[in-house]
């Protein structure tokens, strides 16, 4: 390719604050791959944020792309999967397999859509070093007459529909809001935008451990359970960011739980990643062959989290550690206390996303 702007390219990131500053353009936060498109004439590749290719899993993208974008271009957005009005992130990761055979199914059963933000580069212009108001104008006429599954995201100046759009927006699957300043230039891997993100708090059940690379006698992440209207002890998530000192202590503090699978709630005999927890020494044909085998603890110690958002039955992102809580039984620890959001399709933030 001879573009202006040539692969690899980081993208621009974003910095989280807690309110929706002012003074900016506001857009959806997609809950996808950032992949930054790279388009001269037949030859289309999909960048990734860690400058991995993504083209060869999204071959019904490749040829959007050629329908859709200008014949010299480079824009920046998000790869997505949609299902039943909303965003499926698992969906999305499924996609990632190394059989072409598979890739070329999943790409008929789960097609993938691109949402675009932002527009580096076209024809031989090179349009970094532009503010964004700029770059959004010119990416508007460059998908004037873009169709689906390419589509451009909405974007707003009104810091009051932002956030609107933030408490709606979440129940179709996605972020939150990202704030962009009008006369920021695109700046690779500078956090020069803003993102906005839903944080709430859970009480959850610790349930098991796994140990840390670098060794048997410390805490890699702690799993963490929510009880079920029937009494099940769903596997809901972890966490795991501790110093390396704290991930020692809490190796000696909690061997008094740990017990045998056989006297665990956690004991199945089978494994599907996402829906259960395997026994000790179990992987994943969706982890890519990691050791998914954990130390279970007898269910008995309560850890408030942080978390943004749920997928299914299970927290979307990695939760945050805020504080034990020796006041609640493990038996209150469940679904009843989160928060859900309104479901809200799709299709009312992009026409024709949804499916």
């Amino acid at each position: 390719m001879k573009l202006p702007v040539m692969p690899p390219v980081s993208p621009m990131l974003a910095k989280s604050v807690s309110a929706i500053p002012p003074g900016a353009s506001y857009e959806p936060k997609w809950d996808g791959f950032r992949s930054i498109i790279f388009r001269d004439g037949d030859e289309v590749e999909f960048g990734s944020r860690n400058e991995k290719p993504l083209t060869r899993y999204f071959p019904e993208l490749v040829e959007a792309v050629k329908a859709n974008l200008p014949e010299r271009c480079v824009i920046d957005g998000e790869i997505v999967v949609t299902a039943n009005g909303g965003l499926d992130f698992e969906a999305l990761q499924q996609r990632i397999h190394p059989a072409v055979s598979r890739v070329t199914m999943l790409s008929r059963q789960t097609p993938a859509s691109f949402i675009a933000f932002d527009l580096l580069a076209i024809d031989d212009e090179d349009l970094t070093g532009r503010p964004f108001h700029e770059r959004r104008a010119r990416l508007e006429q460059a998908l004037a007459k873009a169709e689906a599954p390419i589509h451009l995201t909405p974007a707003t100046d009104d810091q009051e529909v932002a956030q609107r759009w933030f408490v709606e927006f979440e129940g179709a699957g996605l972020d939150g809001v990202v704030a962009k300043p009008l006369d920021v230039t695109y700046q690779p891997d500078k956090r020069v935008m803003f993102k906005i993100k839903h944080e709430r708090t859970a009480d959850c059940v610790v349930a098991g451990y796994r140990v840390h690379k670098s060794g048997d006698d410390a805490i890699g992440s702690l799993m963490l359970g929510l009880y079920t209207p029937d009494g099940t002890l769903n596997s809901i998530g972890v966490i795991g960011a501790f110093t390396m000192g704290r991930r020692r202590e809490l190796f000696q503090e909690l061997q008094y739980l740990v017990t045998d699978f056989d006297d665990h709630p956690w004991n199945w005999a089978a494994h599907e990643a996402g829906e259960r927890t395997p026994r000790k020494g179990e992987g994943s044909r969706w982890n890519g062959g990691k050791d998914l085998s954990f130390t279970p603890l007898r269910p008995e110690l309560v850890v408030e989290v942080r978390y943004d958002h749920m997928e299914g039955e299970r927290f979307r992102h990695t939760a945050q550690f805020n504080r034990w809580r020796p006041d609640r039984t493990p038996q209150s620890c469940t679904y009843e206390q989160l928060e859900q959001p309104v479901t809200f399709q799709l299709d009312n933030i992009v026409p024709g996303l949804g499916g």
